[in-house]
């Protein structure tokens, strides 16, 4: 027998393993990618009605949510080809979203304060 214990380390040798990528990771990226547009179509037709139904402050309002709407369309369609490419490539690192929600309230901040701003100082 062996004086050696049965667990040991070994001299910094790295084992290579083919890293399996589940499925649901595909499927969590394109239904994150579905969701941030669901909120932009929600967003669009908050839009169109403010742009049908509304007056002057309305359609000012109305071209900003479009704004927003239209540019949350092409930043989650990059996050979500930039996500995709790294699981494919199965990219270690942190795939989660720190920018876009923080741009996106500080945007319809901006655009509902100034849709206030000009409600109450119409006269």
């Amino acid at each position: 027998m062996s004086t050696q214990p049965l667990l040991q380390r070994t001299a910094q040798k790295r084992i290579a393993l083919n890293v399996r990528v589940e499925p649901k990771v595909f499927f969590a990226n394109e239904r994150t990618f579905l969701s941030w547009l669901h909120f932009t179509v929600v967003l669009g037709g908050l839009a169109v009605g403010l742009l049908n139904f509304g007056d002057k402050v309305g359609k000012i309002s109305a071209a900003m949510f479009s704004v927003i709407a239209l540019g949350i369309m092409i930043y989650a369609l990059f996050v979500y080809h930039w996500r995709a490419s790294a699981i494919r490539k199965r990219g270690s690192g942190p795939y989660d979203d720190r920018l876009g929600p923080t741009l996106l309230c500080i945007a319809l901040f901006i655009a509902i304060v100034t849709n206030f701003i000009l409600r109450f100082t119409e006269s």
